[in-house]
């Protein structure tokens, strides 16, 4: 045991060094640039900020959009997952719903604005079809459309999995006790879900309250804190403190989310056992939630057709004739091809590296005997990845490593990649890891096998699904990020996302809509891959199990 405990420290003592080298150290150093001024520590530079014409104002709007958002997609996400697990619609159905509700996760968000512009805008495909402009897309009403899309996919990952860990039958003891529709209602769904639900509000206001990449397209003049942020650092007058101070603002809502979601772990309902029932009967119920959900999926794959049509069309929408010559002009520049390679190997190393620290953190948490409170530290530092905006985290990069010999370096997108998408898929490996039989370590232990070749020849074949769909979860994130690698992406080490943002200032958005696809395709066909090998790997598990209990 002590042994095992000696290689868990190891692993531990790597993963400290890491964060604190790339996470603490930064955030540090962001902190105090913040308070530096010409002659050493003043508070200079928050009262120029907090004094700057607009700064305020864009601070109100981003909490009023970033609040009607939340709200917005929490209700959204409710009622698709209501739909999946509490109605007789068809499995089919189902699917596509499912679907369709994390399709977004798979494009970055600067590219959700401008399929709003080419979809909604004076020219777009949607305002041709209907005859007339539905709304104005620039300001509040582009940025509301833009943040609901960018976190329906988070916000229904939470209640749909959530509501699928509520038992069932406590529908039924409601209807016996007497209780109306909406008692056993309240009871027995929103009761058991008040804690996801504000868990969703705050992940999906968080999202939209630090995103980059929708303002920067449909934000017009409706100025938000993420946008300020970017104005300070990368503007035509950049002021280092003034962008530290923004990003230490910014950090507000990380610190309150934080407290927020350890209270809300009270309100976690947990069942010793979940009974499977037949949903009762109610075509009412069933046509509702179910032409409401097609709606609304119908209109989130609408505003993304768009980039279906555009790169295809000679002019849009002066010469709509199709043509292949954008997509081969794409292919055919080796400076964008060249950024595609950028991406795609970005991508799949943070992938293996991001497995790798997700899986030791969870090893150390999961499945050894150490200290609580080392247990505790590696807790903490996936609470503070889970919060702190991609932006900040980019920022702090800057300041640290600029002038060093890894700046706008591939290695430092890495670890930036790796630290910002950390919580998520240790939070997976962890869970898997703590399902599996507690003892198994110990055996090996007393049969003569050394705590690394149980974890290789046992542990590891056991969480081969769980650690492919952590691979892909890095793989796609790392594909679709823009807030993260803005600050520290060269221009030998530009990605996709990146260059998106470059692409906009010349209006190509011909160029733009391919690489969006490039990504979508991309991502979809690693999900596609992963999923299958998942699927491979537990019906294989599955038929041993069973040839197993048949020897037996």
């Amino acid at each position: 045991m002590k042994h095992k405990n000696k290689e868990i420290k190891v692993i531990f003592a790597f993963l400290a060094l890491m964060f604190a080298v790339f996470l603490a150290l930064p955030m540090v150093r962001l902190l105090l640039k913040s308070f530096l001024g010409d002659s050493g520590f003043s508070l200079e530079s928050y009262l120029s900020v907090f004094a700057s014409r607009g700064f305020g104002k864009a601070l109100g709007n981003s909490f009023l959009v970033a609040s009607v958002s939340a709200l917005t997609t929490t209700a959204i996400a409710f009622l698709l997952a209501y739909t999946i697990h509490y109605t007789n619609v068809s499995g089919r159905a189902k699917s596509l719903i499912r679907g369709a509700a994390l399709l977004p996760m798979l494009l970055p968000t600067i590219t959700y604005g401008f399929s709003i512009i080419y979809s909604f805008g004076k020219q777009g495909l949607l305002t041709r079809l209907f005859g007339r402009q539905l709304f104005d897309i620039y300001g509040f009403n582009g940025l509301l459309l833009g943040y609901v899309i960018y976190t329906l996919p988070i916000s229904f990952l939470l209640i749909n999995n959530t509501m699928g860990y509520i038992d069932k039958k406590y529908m039924i003891v409601s209807r016996i006790m007497g209780d109306n529709g909406l008692s056993a209602f309240m009871m027995t769904i929103i009761r058991p879900l008040l804690g996801t639900l504000a868990a969703s509000f705050i992940q999906s206001f968080f999202l939209c309250f630090t995103d980059f990449g929708i303002p920067a397209s449909v934000g017009g003049k409706f100025q938000v804190i993420a946008g300020v942020l970017y104005n300070e650092m990368l503007g035509s007058v950049p002021d280092f403190n003034n962008g530290a101070v923004v990003a230490m603002v910014m950090l507000i809502p990380s610190v309150a989310s934080i407290l927020v979601l350890q209270y809300l772990e009270r309100y976690n309902v947990r069942y010793s056992k979940i009974s499977v029932i037949e949903l009762h009967k109610n075509k009412a119920r069933d046509w509702v939630c179910g032409i409401l959900s097609t709606l609304i999926i119908t209109g989130v794959l609408s505003v993304f057709a768009v980039i279906f049509v555009v790169p295809f069309v000679s002019e849009w929408p002066y010469e709509i004739r199709f043509t292949l010559e954008h997509v081969t002009a794409v292919f055919a520049d080796d400076a964008l091809f060249g950024v595609c390679k950028n991406s795609l190997f970005t991508a799949i190393v943070t992938a293996v590296f991001g497995t790798l620290a997700a899986y030791g953190a969870a090893l150390v948490t999961a499945r050894s005997t150490v200290n609580k409170k080392l247990k505790n530290i590696i807790e903490g530092i996936a609470l503070i990845t889970n919060t702190i905006p991609g932006m900040v985290i980019g920022l702090a990069f800057l300041f640290s490593f600029s002038g060093t010999a890894v700046q706008n370096t591939f290695f430092i997108i890495i670890v930036c990649n790796v630290i910002h998408f950390f919580s998520t898929p240790y939070l997976m490996m962890k869970n898997s890891l703590a399902k599996m039989n507690a003892s198994w370590e110990t055996t090996a232990m007393l049969m003569g096998d050394n705590w690394v070749k149980t974890i290789l020849r046992v542990v590891t074949p056991n969480a081969v699904s769980t650690i492919l769909e952590v691979f892909s979860y890095y793989f796609v994130n790392a594909m679709v990020t823009i807030s993260a690698v803005i600050f520290i992406a060269g221009a030998r080490t530009m990605v996709i996302t990146t260059k998106i943002k470059e692409l906009q200032y010349y209006n190509k958005y011909n160029e733009i809509f391919v690489l969006s696809l490039l990504i979508l395709f991309t991502n979809l066909a690693a999900k596609s891959l992963f999923q299958y090998l998942a699927n491979r790997k537990e019906k294989t598990a599955g038929s041993k199990s069973r040839t197993v209990k048949i020897a037996q």
